[in-house]
């Protein structure tokens, strides 16, 4: 089963794509989700809240378009995941 972490990594590394460094610092600011120096990702709490967390911070910086590039990072994974652990924002 695919990890939450690796899911947050996916949608981050994404969005680092489209906004450059950007990315990891506003990933920094949810809560739940530790970066460390070297961008290793860990989680702590609810796995679902985190990453709706994560999504929420990101389009709170471009709106819609940076949730669907969201949902967009990590579509191939998701039937990979357990279903009751994707947040809706993600589905």
């Amino acid at each position: 089963m695919v990890e939450s972490r690796q899911l947050a990594m996916m949608i981050i590394r994404e969005q680092e794509l489209v906004i450059g460094p950007l990315a990891w610092r506003e990933a920094r600011k949810v809560a739940g989700l530790r970066i460390g120096a070297d961008h290793a990702v860990r989680m702590e709490g609810d796995s679902r809240t985190v990453l709706s967390g994560l999504v929420r911070q990101y389009e709170g910086l471009f709106g819609q378009a940076s949730v669907q590039v969201c949902r967009d990072a990590v579509r191939t994974m998701l039937p990979k995941f357990a279903a009751a652990d994707v947040p809706d924002v993600l589905k």
